[in-house]
C-alpha cells in the first residue's frame, strides 16, 4: 500500500502563497507521476499541476504563471508552490501518485482564499 500525507494547506488573502508538501511513502517501486489535483465545493475535481518521471509537468490554464511544482525523488515528496492566490483558488487540494496502473490519494488539505 501506499501513504500521502499533505501540508500546507490554509487561509490567505488574495494575492498571498501557500506552499503545499506531500509526502509519499509505503510499497513504492516507482513513480511515474505525481503531483495535485483540486476539488471546489460543488465542482468535479480538477488537475492542477502533475509532474512525470521524465520531468515533465502539466499545469491548468488557470494556475500558470502562478504556481509550480517540484519534485524530490530520492525523498518521495512533491511541493506545490501557489503564488498570487485568488478566491477561484479555494478548494481541498489532494496529493496524487500513479504507479503503473494504480491511484493514489491522499486525504486532502484545505485552500481557502479571501478576497
Amino acid at each position: 500500500q501506499v501513504q500521502l500525507v499533505e501540508s500546507g494547506g490554509g487561509s490567505v488573502q488574495a494575492g498571498g502563497s501557500l506552499r503545499l508538501s506531500c509526502a509519499a511513502s509505503g510499497n513504492i517501486f516507482t513513480i511515474d507521476r505525481m503531483g495535485w489535483y483540486r476539488q471546489a465545493p460543488g465542482k468535479q475535481r480538477e488537475l492542477v499541476a502533475d509532474m512525470f518521471n521524465s520531468g515533465s509537468t502539466n499545469y491548468a490554464d488557470s494556475v500558470k504563471g502562478r504556481f509550480t511544482i517540484s519534485r524530490d525523488g530520492a525523498k518521495r515528496t512533491v511541493d506545490l508552490q501557489m503564488n498570487n492566490l485568488n478566491p477561484e483558488d479555494t478548494a481541498v487540494y489532494y496529493c496524487h501518485l500513479q504507479q503503473i496502473a494504480r491511484q493514489y490519494w491522499g486525504q486532502g488539505t484545505h485552500v481557502t482564499v479571501s478576497s
